[in-house]
């Protein structure tokens, strides 16, 4: 198991059991937590892989402290996505694009205020996001999230990058096994705490000038998932990268270029809600 790296000042060395030309990141430093809004805090980190320099935003979410909900957004009638941070209602404590999509419309599993909107997808690396009535949050492999109960909000995503209790699955540590892990792109994730809080990571592509890049260029799948789990996560899923991924963080905000159809909201416990959809 990966060990957790603490949010200070560090120069270290994180390594996984992926192919060799892409198993090193370099973290260069680890910016403070800070408070964004009650109970959630945000921090960075810097990290080099393949030759090239990024930063790791991260979102530290205490699921007692707010209300999850799923924002769902579509154009004519579900051919295309809708959504992007700027849709998110003005008490958003954070908004995150929330997991893969197919046709313009959610890949998988979507339980919205309690009723099934769309069933399982089934897949060898799937996994659900599952929020309960009380707020509590688990991350679920896809083969067991149909004997889940008491779900108010779920959503699926893919590839999982950590199960089990911090494990990288066997098909992220050697090619040939369904998952392109030489493929760089930037990269959206949630994950689970042992404590029971979420972290939310996105990656951004840091010009010459150590100038934050939109170009969607970034760590491979196995990096990400090593990150993930360096930072704790017993359980963590990719949500979709590249172009799509986007988060906001109170009124910081880290655009993509694509409209997607499903995000995730936060909204800190006791703040007037605002409409979850636009």
């Amino acid at each position: 198991m990966i060990r957790p790296v603490a949010a200070c000042a560090v120069v270290l060395v994180i390594t996984a059991d992926a192919p060799r030309q892409s198993n090193e990141l370099n973290v260069r430093w680890v910016r403070d937590w800070t408070p964004s809004a009650n109970g959630v805090e945000w921090s960075e980190l810097g990290f080099a892989a393949g030759g090239e320099r990024f930063r790791l935003v991260l979102a530290r979410i205490d699921p007692t402290r707010v209300r999850f909900a799923l924002a769902a957004a579509t154009r004519n009638a579900g051919l295309g996505g809708a959504w992007t941070i700027d849709s998110a209602p003005s008490d958003a404590a954070l908004a995150v694009n929330a997991g893969q999509f197919a046709g313009g419309t959610p890949w998988g599993w979507v339980v919205r205020n309690g009723v099934e909107v769309q069933p399982l997808g089934r897949g060898p690396l799937a996994m659900a996001v599952v929020i309960d009535r009380a707020g509590a949050v688990r991350l679920v492999r896809a083969d067991s999230a149909a004997a889940e109960r008491d779900v108010s909000t779920a959503f699926e995503s893919y590839p999982t990058l950590l199960w089990g209790d911090g494990e990288i699955p066997e098909q992220l540590r050697a090619t040939g096994r369904g998952v392109d892990l030489k493929h760089r792109d930037s990269r959206a994730a949630i994950g689970l705490l042992t404590d029971g809080r979420v972290l939310i990571g996105l990656t951004r592509f840091l010009t010459d000038d150590g100038r934050v890049s939109t170009l969607p260029f970034g760590p491979t799948i196995p990096e990400m998932a090593t990150l993930m789990a360096r930072l704790g996560c017993r359980r963590a899923v990719a949500l979709d990268g590249g172009i799509s991924s986007q988060l906001a963080i109170g009124p910081r905000r880290w655009p993509g270029y694509r409209r997607v159809p499903l995000a995730l909201i936060a909204t800190a416990v006791g703040a007037a809600s605002a409409p979850h959809t636009r």
